[in-house]
């Protein structure tokens, strides 16, 4: 128990210490107009209140990522507990500061236009199809996993709640912004946030009173405890089965939603930082429930459950009929709540891409209606083929935005590394994971010493080569 407790205490450490000083070094500024104000439209660009703000971003960002991803995670053994903590203050965190900050500054981008900026227009391209890509990978799987779990509870027909799901997203994509996700989202954020508190406590006294054991990184625990270690090294597999939690790019599309609702910037660090930080103590509990509950990461391996089974019966035997409730508001309505959000900040990069005015609402209606006839069409085949690719994707469009924060701060003559060291990292891992993960993950499944020596080489030539590219301008 003493390791969970330090990495919550760490968490929360990171943002009151780390946060305020990544806050004050990119120089929020109160005095600063925000997009909300100077290019109020009543749609996209509004004022909402802050705490309205981080529970939406909360809810954006988090989704089932901090709950899924870090069950899986804690297959490899509480050496997942370093990644969400240290991943979660030094990257993950500053990742969703800068881009949303970033997006306020230049009057409410999205992610391909800033990155445009900072690394040149050859980047900005590929990130305009990487981006959207990604979007409609993750609206699309939030439209068919609830759609399957509703199916299964309900007995009503699949093809029945796609279209109940779609209408929905339609909705959510083409209203003002306060109108559905301003109102539905607290409520949501609210029921996450409290079954992980719930979660939390129950685990905290079950280990207290001996009912269960939370396992603590010893050098004894400091290895992979994952049952197929050989196909699931921890350097690089671990640092993309957890990414929220920790890191996740798809984080860098959702920041500038809420960068067009900021009332002011000195409420950027609870935002953008500190749902980040929520997001990072939602993971932790959840990597320590799964191991306790089955009795260690050996335990957990052995069950072979999937982390919807896992979050069910954590939920059901800790918090009983509550605990049911919200097992099925997290598996159901979460994954929803991040997929509305996907499609409308498609929406949104489309419209920025090719100059297209979302004020008026037909305009808003032929931007979407070819993200809905399109993704509608992937929920009738099979989109595992493309969903493999989709981990690995997020972790390279993160790559990419700490690269373009790096070129921010040179721009700015500020020393870099607060940037430049964790996307050194992750080029280093996004490497190394195409050589050495399997192929049924998309990679190439060579030797690890291969995919180590490769992912060293491309993260220090991507330094190099975003230092010198910067020096030229």
């Amino acid at each position: 128990m003493i390791t969970f407790l330090l990495s919550i205490a760490f968490l929360i450490g990171g943002y009151i210490i780390y946060g305020k000083f990544v806050d004050r070094f990119f120089g929020a500024d109160p005095a600063q107009t925000t997009p909300a104000i100077e290019k109020a439209d009543g749609v996209d660009f509004k004022v909402l209140p802050t705490w309205k703000i981080f529970v939406i971003q909360f809810l954006n960002i988090a989704g089932l990522g901090p709950i899924f991803g870090a069950i899986m995670g804690a297959a490899y053994g509480p050496i997942a507990y370093l990644w969400i903590a240290i991943g979660c203050v030094f990257m993950g965190a500053v990742q969703d500061y800068f881009s949303g900050m970033l997006s306020v500054r230049n009057g409410g981008l999205n992610m391909p236009d800033i990155i445009g900026k900072y690394l040149g227009k050859g980047v900005k391209t590929i990130m305009s199809i990487v981006v959207p890509f990604l979007l409609l990978a993750v609206g699309v799987s939030f439209v068919t996993g609830p759609a399957d779990l509703l199916q299964s509870l309900s007995g009503m027909n699949k093809n029945i709640w796609l279209y109940i799901i779609f209408a929905y997203y339609i909705l959510a994509t083409l209203l003002p912004i306060d109108k559905i996700i301003g109102n539905i989202y607290p409520i949501f954020g609210g029921a996450l946030l409290f079954m992980a508190v719930g979660v939390g406590v129950a685990l905290i006294y079950n280990g207290a009173v001996g009912n269960v054991t939370i396992p603590n990184l010893t050098l004894d625990s400091f290895q992979n405890y994952h049952r197929d270690p050989a196909n699931n090294i921890v350097i690089p597999m671990l640092f993309v089965v957890i990414s929220c939690g920790a890191i996740s790019g798809f984080h860098s599309t959702q920041s500038p939603l809420m960068a067009r609702c900021l009332k002011t910037e000195k409420h950027a660090r609870p935002v953008f930082y500190g749902a980040m930080i929520a997001e990072g103590i939602v993971a932790m509990i959840w990597a320590t429930a799964a191991m306790a509950y089955f009795g260690g990461p050996e335990g957990l391996n052995a069950a072979g459950v999937t982390p919807a089974v896992a979050v069910n019966e954590i939920c059901n035997s800790w918090l009983g009929k509550v605990g049911a409730i919200l097992a099925v508001i997290g598996v159901i309505a979460c994954p929803i709540t991040s997929g509305d959000t996907a499609f409308r900040s498609l929406r949104l990069t489309l419209a920025d891409l090719f100059h297209i005015d979302q004020k008026a609402v037909v305009k808003r209606i032929l931007v979407s209606l070819p993200i809905f006839a399109l993704a509608y069409f992937c929920c009738q085949v099979d989109f595992s083929t493309l969903w493999k690719y989709v981990g690995i994707g997020n972790q390279i469009l993160a790559t990419i935005v700490m690269w373009t924060a790096t070129g921010y701060l040179l721009k700015m003559k500020k020393p870099h590394w607060m940037c430049s060291i964790p996307a050194t990292f992750l080029t280093y891992v996004c490497v190394c994971y195409f050589i050495v993960a399997p192929v049924v993950n998309g990679g190439l499944h060579l030797t690890p010493v291969i995919g180590h020596i490769a992912g060293v080489v491309a993260a220090f030539a991507a330094l190099f080569t975003v230092l010198k590219t910067s020096a030229s301008r």
